[in-house]
């Protein structure tokens, strides 16, 4: 190879070493994201503090406690700028109650870089809910055989002020919907969703908060009328599914720290 071979190789390799990643993502830097999941009532900030006290208004006009609050999120994935999807297999139990699982930080890394979409699923798909999770288990958020089996998406507890002006309790509770319970169950349609947070900038270090609007739970596309729906949902295919509708917006992307 003569001299001047020799170095037109050099500036084309030198060119392929710095043309940017049309992924968006820096294959060269790996990095574990960390969530933080923050709660509020139409933009005020609820933390367990707040539980056990009749300080929040429904959007039917219902007031209510929090009791408890806790829900699964699973399958967190990254969408690269040229349409690469990076899929994480885990999951991860938010308990407001318990100020446990609020932080969650990968276990895995992760290109740093520009991604055109970060998303997860709300509960758990059909086939991790067939799964068996030992953490849950212990955490008695399994769902009964005879509702179909698999784990709740959320439990959400509290009592609310009636029509008859008495506390009365409520279990907000999310689960895959389910027809005729027992041996043989159906289920009409699926009940967990994907929560889009859209485009997020991961560096070396980044804080991703996920915001969870509690409010909404009761407030649109089907406003809550807590004296018609408020125990004894989870066998009740059109609550859930009524749920799942309110869950679309509940979620939303706070702040990105770096």
């Amino acid at each position: 190879m003569t001299k001047r071979n020799l170095l037109r190789l050099c500036i084309v390799l030198c060119l392929c070493a710095c043309d940017s990643d049309d992924s968006g993502s820096n294959n060269t830097s790996q990095t574990s994201p960390t969530f933080i999941f923050t709660h509020n009532w139409d933009g005020s900030q609820v933390s367990n503090a707040d539980f056990n006290s009749f300080q929040f208004t429904t959007a039917n006009g219902e007031s209510i406690s929090i009791e408890r609050l806790r829900y699964v999120i699973s399958d967190i994935t990254f969408r690269t700028n040229n349409g690469e999807v990076l899929n994480t297999d885990f999951y991860n139990l938010v308990d407001v109650t318990n100020n446990d699982g609020l932080n969650f930080t990968l276990a895995r890394t992760i290109p740093a870089g520009n991604y055109a979409n970060v998303s997860f699923t709300f509960g758990l798909d059909n086939e991790d809910n067939s799964q068996n999770y030992l953490d849950l288990n212990s955490a008695s958020f399994n769902v009964p055989d005879m509702l179909g089996g698999g784990y709740h998406y959320m439990q959400f507890d509290g009592k609310f002020i009636n029509s008859n002006i008495e506390e009365q309790g409520f279990n907000y509770h999310a689960i895959r919907a389910v027809d005729n319970p027992g041996t043989n169950p159906t289920f009409p349609q699926d009940t967990f969703f994907t929560v889009n947070l859209g485009p997020v900038n991961i560096a070396a270090v980044t804080e991703i908060e996920v915001e969870m609007n509690i409010a909404q739970w009761f407030k649109e596309p089907n406003l809550w009328d807590l004296n018609v729906y408020n125990q004894m949902l989870m066998p009740n295919s059109t609550a859930q599914i009524l749920i799942y509708e309110n869950g679309q917006n509940v979620f939303s992307l706070g702040e990105v720290s770096q």
